[in-house]
């Protein structure tokens, strides 16, 4: 069976930050999936999924409702190892192109106060694993590495 892309990256040498994942075409559509590493793999504490999921729901929603990139959102969620989520875009980015965007989202989750969208039994199916005062620190964290970001945190190791 082929190796995926994925498991070809380094995690020994991997930093949090924000990542080109892989570029697919599908005839005329270009779609980019970004790596957003906010926990040092096999060093940091992994996200609680209570923190993940409530920042799952957040990112979505903003992401769902941005002004310029609403109708190009086409998925974001957590990686199954917690150390960060997936993102992707329709079109073709760079890392640098999407850090505005990322650190509004960031933002928009650190400072969130309200309840948490789609936190109800008929909208989730795990709606009790929410935790929004560990999401708002796990954000806070990530927003401060976004504001200081340099280029080893933007590309994969070789």
């Amino acid at each position: 069976m082929k190796r995926i892309e994925s498991f070809s990256v380094d995690h020994e040498r991997l930093l949090k930050g924000v990542y080109v994942s892989r570029i697919d075409h599908f005839g005329e559509t270009t779609l980019t999936t970004f790596d957003i590493r906010m926990k040092k793999p096999n060093v940091d504490t992994v996200l609680g999924t209570g923190a993940a999921h409530t920042i799952e729901h957040l990112g979505a929603t903003f992401l769902r409702n941005h002004q310029k990139y609403s109708s190009h959102t086409v998925y974001f969620g957590p990686m199954g190892c917690r150390t960060g989520f997936y993102l992707i875009l329709e079109g073709s980015y760079t890392s640098k192109d999407i850090l505005p965007l990322l650190k509004e989202m960031f933002s928009f989750i650190k400072e969130f106060e309200d309840y948490v969208p789609g936190a109800t039994p008929i909208e989730c199916g795990n709606y009790t694993d929410m935790d929004l005062k560990a999401a708002k620190s796990e954000a806070a964290l990530f927003y401060n590495l976004l504001n200081k970001i340099s280029e080893e945190n933007l590309n994969y190791p070789n």
